[in-house]
């Protein structure tokens, strides 16, 4: 099948979940989407429950051989789309503004082309189509249920703002870990006019929040960063009152698993210590979410290698740097070799450096390389399953 014949179907299945995306872990129409453009296959297909409706589907060659796994995310996000496609979200409050109904789309037309050539295929693609990457993310529990049973390397690949049709990767780390952060200063309510008679918690949390941005620039190296971001804050519900308790959240992104642990143990001391200055107590909670997304150094070699042969190397491009972002993918990648893959889809006549960002209401992504997406999963696959290049793709 050649993959200029299946693209249109591919963009037709994108924009279908574009216009109605879906959050979380229950995803009922994007499964049954999915679940409909792989029926024609001869895979076999395990369907998660109503409230986990992952799909993994895998593809038995004609010969042994070993497993390969490759992944799409598929939830949408809690974002209202700003933006003037013709297929733009139905569902208020919801948009693909991550680019994850390109994943799905482009992972189905993989699964097609590799079905066309099962023969050549000695041993098993395993297709890993995860809800809720965006709520904690669905990797870990088809981990725990075994879906990298036999499999010996897998890959994922994730759109960007960048040059379209232009994939990068690298050695290494490639996302960061991402961590969460949430303190409660206890302190003593009163009256807005007499704050002498209770116990402000609000000057207490402003520390809290000035020295957190601080410590990072202090605490690590700047070639191991740490971002941290405070994102949320909540104190009193009315103008005159000083309340009982104020609420602050952070996001932290690391490089490291030594900066994490540094994290963890070190800020719910600084809250605290602050919280204690100002007669006021810190209940802080510090919470992984995600490891750090580190590339097998040989899997991202090789994955260059096959996209450069497949499309030129001009297309096929190292990264220079990791991003701060994260990724589910990661949980993947600490238990098998792999790689995580960047594709560029900054749409034409739009400069990718001022392109809006992954999560932003007003992202747009050209999907005119849906087809080379799926075409590169299926190279990546086939690099594995079956000798020499796939060139013909």
């Amino acid at each position: 099948m050649p993959v200029s014949a299946l693209h249109p179907e591919l963009v037709a299945l994108r924009r279908t979940l574009h216009a109605h995306p879906e959050a979380g872990f229950a995803l009922p129409h994007t499964q049954r989407a999915v679940l409909s453009a792989l029926s024609p296959l001869d895979l076999e297909v395990t369907p998660g429950p109503p409230d986990f409706t992952s799909i993994v589907a895998v593809l038995h060659g004609a010969r042994p051989g070993p497993s390969v796994l490759l992944r799409a995310d598929m939830d949408a996000l809690r974002v209202t789309e700003e933006t003037d496609v013709p297929f733009a979200s139905q569902t208020p409050g919801l948009m693909h503004a991550c680019g994850h109904d390109l994943h799905t789309a482009a992972l189905v037309g993989a699964a097609k082309l590799l079905n066309a050539r099962r023969d050549e295929i000695a041993g098993s693609v395993v297709f890993m189509f995860e809800p809720g990457e965006e709520a904690g993310g669905g990797a870990q529990r088809l981990i725990d249920e075994g879906i990298l049973a036999g499999v010996e390397a897998a890959y994922g690949i994730h759109v960007l703002p960048g040059r379209s049709g232009v994939f990068t990767t690298r050695p290494g780390t490639i996302m960061a870990g991402a961590s969460s952060l949430n303190v409660r200063v206890l302190g003593r309510s009163g009256h807005g006019s007499r704050p002498h008679q209770a116990v402000d918690p609000v000057p207490a949390a402003a520390q809290i929040i000035s020295a957190l941005h601080t410590y990072v620039t202090r605490r690590f190296p700047v070639f191991d960063p740490v971002v941290l971001s405070v994102t949320k804050m909540q104190a009193s519900d009315i103008i005159n009152a000083i309340p009982d308790e104020a609420t602050l959240a952070a996001t932290i992104r690391a490089l490291s698993a030594e900066s994490v642990e540094i994290l963890a143990r070190e800020l719910p001391s600084l809250a605290d210590g602050i919280a204690s200055a100002f007669g006021c107590q810190a209940e802080t909670e510090f919470r992984s979410v995600y490891p750090v997304t580190a590339n097998d150094p040989d899997a991202a070699t090789h994955a260059l290698t096959v996209l450069g042969d497949l499309f030129g190397a001009e297309r096929a491009v190292p990264l220079e740097h990791p991003i701060m972002a994260s990724e589910s993918f990661s949980a993947v990648l600490n238990e098998v070799p792999g790689a995580f893959i960047f594709l560029g889809t900054t749409p034409e006549g739009t400069d990718p450096d001022t392109a809006e960002m992954n999560h932003s209401p007003r992202a747009i992504f050209d999907d005119s390389v849906l087809g080379d997406q799926a075409a590169a999963l299926a190279a990546l696959a086939l690099s594995h399953v079956r000798e020499g290049h796939p060139e013909e793709l």
